[in-house]
């Protein structure tokens, strides 16, 4: 496997990881503003809520929030044990 096959690899897994880590931060984002927009139209319904709707929202918003962290912790796989390479070369080798 030549160099430049290598480096269009790895420069291929890296652009895939960044749109994968973008993708997910804009879906927190958005994840957030929806949570946070149903938690005041809940208040503004009905304000004796607020406490309950407090602690869901926040539990919500905790489950919510692994999910960047479980997609970092893939895209930390594909950066420092890129699985692409060994595919590579297993297919160029055998």
């Amino acid at each position: 496997m030549s160099p430049a096959e290598l480096a269009t690899i790895y420069a291929y897994t890296a652009l895939g990881v960044g749109i994968i880590l973008a993708a997910a931060g804009l879906g927190s984002a958005l994840g957030w503003g929806l949570i946070c927009s149903k938690f005041m139209e809940g208040i503004a319904r009905q304000p004796e809520m607020r406490p309950q709707l407090t602690g869901q929202m926040l539990f919500t918003g905790g489950l919510m929030e692994a999910f960047p962290m479980i997609v970092l912790g893939i895209a930390m796989w594909f950066i420092f044990a890129n699985p692409f390479v060994g595919a590579a070369k297993a297919a160029i080798g055998g």
